[in-house]
């Protein structure tokens, strides 16, 4: 079993979050659901690209916020795009630099891998560019930062 496992708090949709999350990642699936007298789900855990989580309906009283979000490394503009369109539909709200808000209130930061290399540059004005390129961004674009990298 994993050690330390994110439990997350929904007010009654923990269920429902749960499947709509692993509908995102292709190495994801649901694991127990646990129900109430009444057949309403009370815990379920579940897997994204094999993490463990748990989630608890456990009512209006937290909410979540920007303070602990989900950061995800994608490989190509493409899957930036789908991961952000699908997060930020039905109610999501879109952020500065990657970050944005499902449906659900929970926070995630969907990141291309190369961002992090071409902001390490080592040409520190390069770096610099691709830096306030980002700053200027909800969505991150990979072309846009190679263009600012190259002054194109």
């Amino acid at each position: 079993m994993q050690k330390i496992i994110p439990f997350l708090w929904f007010d009654n949709q923990a269920e429902e979050a749960a499947n709509f999350y692993i509908s995102l990642f292709k190495n994801s699936r649901m694991g127990n659901v646990s129900r109430g007298p009444n057949g309403e789900a009370f815990m379920v855990t579940f897997q994204l690209e094999s993490q463990q989580y748990m989630a608890l309906n456990g009512g209006p009283r937290f909410k979540f916020t920007e303070a602990v979000s989900f950061y995800v490394n994608c490989e190509t503009q493409a899957e930036v795009d789908e991961l952000w369109d699908r997060l930020t539909a039905d109610g999501g709200e879109e952020s500065q630099c990657g970050w944005l808000k499902d449906k659900y209130g929970l926070w995630w930061q969907i990141i291309p891998t190369i961002l992090g290399e071409l902001m390490q540059d080592e040409d520190a004005e390069k770096a610099s560019r691709v830096t306030q390129a980002m700053l200027q961004m909800n969505k991150i674009d990979i072309a846009t930062l190679l263009r600012a990298r190259e002054q194109l």
